[in-house]
């Protein structure tokens, strides 16, 4: 919006060349920074006494780890916090002709509500297992179909019309038309290795990296200041990927693929780190507050469809190896009890509890080693993403 105002006010006078300055994508990164930071520890405070006032407390559950029944009653769905700091900065500092943020925002948005209504569920009804599993995840199919579908043809095109063009195509041609080298899926540290996906296998890929990493982000937030420190660096290694893409100069020197208008996503990042950097002012232990589903759903959420964009599918993965892998100890341990007590007729255990973070306290590792762990764990596999912009 402010671009658009500069431009405006430059127009009526030569005199204000200086808000040239709002052209620059940098600048209004650091500012987009600033603003979703400034918001966050401004209005955090107000929130939380909102959220304590209409008793929005974290019910805990009986059988989990019993150190944190003394968190019950902290306020909870802080998420919200978040989402208005990316929505407003974001709002204020990119460009709104741009359609890869618009739909990030839609598919944030989209999933915060989703767990918005899990949240309130959980408060309203006391009850602590939210939204019905199946419920949640019909939603969540909804939103990542849509993005996966649209941001099959998105990608390999500059405009919303050349994207209905392609859409129409592919069905003209008995949905067989294939997708641009754009959208093939592209191996990290190599130069000029990619597989074609095909408009099915982009959107497959795309609804399996959108839903699973909002799912893996929710798995990952159950200690104080866990997820979201590993989001905000995801998110900013994500950032400069999106601006390398989005550089016809850059892109060409390090061999990755021009996507026009991609680097404006390098707005989104900054503002999801500085509201997520506001965020943990309040959420570092002891937590005065929590995000709740409806930060981790959306913050996921956001971070896969970003990764979608700007062609990384596989880097998020690595970059986002805590998500991962607390995901997977969630699947394994269901997996594994459900297999043992159809076997055995007792239900067994490959780790002491899932999440894997769980399991690490009931080893014996303070909750503060354990967050602080996974965050160093987090930036070396950041560093080893961002690596990969230079090794191919």
């Amino acid at each position: 919006m402010l671009i658009g105002l500069a431009q405006w006010l430059q127009g009526l006078s030569p005199d204000l060349g200086f808000l040239r300055v709002f052209q620059y994508l940098t600048f209004r990164a650091v500012m987009s920074a600033l603003t979703a930071l400034l918001i966050g520890l401004v209005f955090g405070p107000w929130v939380i006494r909102k959220l304590a006032e209409l008793k929005i407390g974290q019910p805990i559950r009986e059988y989990g780890v019993q150190a944190h029944l003394s968190k019950s009653g902290t306020p909870t769905m802080g998420g919200v916090l978040i989402l208005l700091s990316i929505a407003v900065s974001t709002l204020l500092w990119f460009d709104w002709t741009n359609r890869f943020v618009w739909i990030v925002l839609i598919v944030t948005l989209g999933m915060g509500a989703i767990g918005w209504v899990d949240d309130w569920r959980k408060v309203v009804h006391k009850n602590p297992e939210g939204m019905r599993s199946r419920e949640k995840y019909f939603w969540q199919t909804v939103v990542g179909l849509v993005a996966a579908v649209y941001l099959a043809f998105a990608v390999s095109e500059s405009s919303n019309m050349r994207v209905l063009e392609l859409f129409v195509r592919w069905a003209q041609s008995g949905f067989s038309n294939p997708l641009p080298p754009n959208a093939d899926l592209f191996l990290p540290f190599f130069k000029t290795i990619s597989y074609p996906l095909g408009v099915y296998g982009f959107i497959i890929l795309t609804y399996l990296v959108i839903v699973g990493a909002s799912n893996a982000v929710n798995l990952t937030d159950g200690l104080d200041g866990l997820a979201i420190m590993p989001v905000v660096m995801v998110g900013s290694a994500l950032g400069v990927f999106a601006y390398v893409v989005g550089n016809a100069v850059y892109s060409k020197y390090l061999i990755f693929p021009y996507i026009p208008g991609v680097g404006e996503l390098l707005i989104f990042c900054a503002a999801m780190a500085g509201a997520g950097l506001a965020f943990l002012w309040f959420n570092t232990h002891p937590a005065q507050v929590f995000m709740g589903d409806v930060g981790a759903l959306a913050l996921g959420g956001a971070l896969g469809t970003i990764a979608v964009i700007v062609r990384q599918e596989i880097l998020l993965a690595v970059m986002g190896g805590i998500f991962v892998v607390e995901a997977l100890s969630v699947m394994l341990q269901v997996t594994y009890f459900k297999y043992t007590k159809k076997r055995y007729g007792e239900g067994r255990r490959i780790l002491k509890m899932a999440p894997l973070h769980h399991h690490f306290e009931k080893s014996g590792w303070k909750e503060t080693q354990v967050v602080v762990r996974f965050w160093i764990i987090t930036m070396l596999l950041c560093l080893v993403g961002l690596a990969s912009l230079k090794l191919r």
